[in-house]
C-alpha cells in the first residue's frame, strides 16, 4: 500500500493518516521529519541540506526525492507508505515519477472551504497543557475558559480567519493542481484515484477511506 494523502489545511488528513497507517501498518513519511533525521545524522546528504537551509535557501526537488528515495528502501516500508505532505507541487510528482518511486492509491480528502474556516478558526486552545475545543462542536463548559483549571483558552494565530484564508489560497494556488495531475495519471497507468467526502464524521471518513483502499 503505496499511498498519498491530498487535502487542504483543517480536512481532517492527520487523523485519517493515523487510521490508515495503524490499519495498514505502514509508515507515515514526512519530508520534514527526514530533513530533520538526514541532518542530526550528519549523513553527506544531510550535511548538504543543512548547508542549503542555513543559507535561507529551500532544498531542491531532486534532493528531497532523494531523501524519500532512501527512506522507502528501508525494512519499516516493506508493506507501504503515506506520504505526508509530499508531494506539494506538480513538479515535485513528476519528479516523483521519473526517479521510479510507485505510488498505488491517491486519496483526496475534499472539504468545502467555508466549512474549513468554521473549523479552524472555530479551535481554541488551553495554551499550557494542549488542550483542544471548538465553540461550535466542542465548546468548553464556560465560554473561553478550559474546563479543568479556568484558566483562559487562545486562539492560535494560525487558526484566525484571515490566516487560514491565506493558507487556502496557497494550497489552491500551489497544491490543488496536483489533483488534476494525478487524476489524469490515474487514467492512464496502474493508479487508482478517490474522492472522499471530508465533511462527514471522522468514523464515515474512514468507512469511506477502507472502501476506496479495498
Amino acid at each position: 500500500m503505496k499511498l498519498i494523502l491530498l487535502g487542504p489545511p483543517g480536512a481532517g488528513k492527520g487523523t485519517q493518516a493515523r487510521f490508515i497507517c495503524q490499519r495498514y501498518a505502514i509508515p507515515q513519511i514526512s519530508t520534514g521529519d527526514m530533513l530533520r533525521t538526514a541532518i542530526a545524522a550528519a549523513t553527506p546528504l544531510g550535511q548538504r541540506v543543512q548547508s542549503t537551509m542555513d543559507a535561507g535557501k529551500l532544498v531542491d526537488d531532486a534532493t528531497v526525492v532523494q531523501l524519500v528515495h532512501e527512506r522507502i528502501t528501508q525494512r519499516d516500508c516493506r508493506n507501504g507508505f503515506l506520504f505526508d505532505g509530499f508531494p506539494r507541487t506538480v513538479a515535485q510528482a513528476q519528479a516523483v515519477l521519473e526517479a521510479g518511486i510507485a505510488i498505488d492509491h491517491v486519496l483526496e480528502i475534499s472539504v468545502p472551504d467555508e466549512l474549513i474556516l468554521e473549523r479552524l478558526s472555530g479551535r481554541r486552545v488551553h495554551e499550557s497543557s494542549g488542550r483542544t475545543y471548538h465553540v461550535i462542536y466542542d465548546p468548553p463548559q464556560k465560554p473561553g475558559l478550559d474546563n479543568q483549571t479556568g484558566e483562559p483558552l487562545m486562539q492560535r494565530s494560525d487558526d484566525r480567519e484571515d490566516t487560514v484564508r491565506d493558507r487556502l489560497h496557497v494550497y489552491q494556488a500551489q497544491t490543488r493542481p496536483l489533483i488534476h495531475h494525478y487524476r489524469n495519471l490515474a487514467e492512464s497507468q496502474c493508479l487508482q484515484y478517490a474522492t472522499i467526502d471530508g465533511s462527514n464524521r471522522v468514523a464515515d471518513v474512514q468507512q469511506a477511506i477502507a472502501r476506496a483502499l479495498g
